[in-house]
C-alpha cells in the first residue's frame, strides 16, 4: 500500500525537478550564446525572430527561447510571445526526467520514442547540438559523456571551466533579475 502513496509524491519531485532545470537551461542557453563563439555560429544559421521550444506534454513543465540575432539566445521563461517554430515534447515527465537528470541521452530518448518534435528536423538537429555543446561545458566530463551523443575531443580544461564558470554567472544574474523583478 504504501507504494502506491509513494508515486504521487515521487511524480511531484520529479516535475519539480525538471521545472528547475528547464529554468537552468534556458538561462544557460542564453548565457553560452553570450559567451560561446561555436554556439554563437551554431545559432546564427537561425532565422531572427525564431522560437523554440522544450515542454513535456500535456501542461507540463516548457522552455521557451528565441534567437535575437547575430546568434544570440533569449530566454523567455515558460510563455512564448507567440506560436513557436520548433517544439521539442516530451510525452510524459518521467521521460523528460531521464534526460534532464542525464540517464539517457536526447537522442536514445528520441529513437525509444519517448519525444516528439514538431517542426524543421533541421532546426532540431542544430538545437540539439547547442544543447550539447552546453552540456559538455556545464556538467563534469563523466556525466556529460552520459548526457550527449560526442562528447567534444578538443575541448579542454581550461576552456571548460573558464566557460562553464562564464555561463553560471549569466544564469546567476538572470536569477538575480528575475527575483529582483518579482
Amino acid at each position: 500500500m504504501q507504494g502506491k502513496a509513494f508515486r504521487p509524491m515521487a511524480l511531484q519531485a520529479r516535475r519539480l525537478y525538471v521545472e528547475l532545470m528547464f529554468q537552468v537551461m534556458g538561462r544557460a542557453l542564453q548565457g553560452i550564446s553570450e559567451v560561446d563563439e561555436t554556439a554563437r555560429e551554431e545559432a546564427r544559421a537561425l532565422p531572427v525572430g525564431f522560437l523554440f521550444e522544450m515542454k513535456v506534454r500535456p501542461n507540463g513543465p516548457a522552455l521557451v527561447i528565441e534567437h535575437i540575432g547575430d546568434g544570440q539566445f533569449r530566454f523567455h521563461g515558460d510563455e512564448s510571445p507567440r506560436p513557436v517554430d520548433l517544439s521539442i515534447e516530451f510525452k510524459h515527465i518521467a521521460h523528460a526526467f531521464l534526460v534532464v537528470s542525464f540517464q539517457e541521452k536526447t537522442s536514445v530518448a528520441f529513437a525509444n520514442d519517448r519525444m516528439l518534435v514538431d517542426g524543421d528536423i533541421g532546426y532540431a538537429i542544430r538545437m540539439t547540438r547547442i544543447l550539447n555543446r552546453l552540456e559538455a561545458f556545464i556538467l563534469p566530463k563523466l556525466v556529460a559523456k552520459r548526457a550527449v551523443k560526442e562528447y567534444p575531443a578538443n575541448l579542454k580544461l581550461p576552456e571548460k571551466i573558464l566557460s562553464a564558470a562564464r555561463i553560471y554567472l549569466k544564469v546567476a544574474g538572470q536569477f538575480l533579475e528575475t527575483a529582483r523583478a518579482s
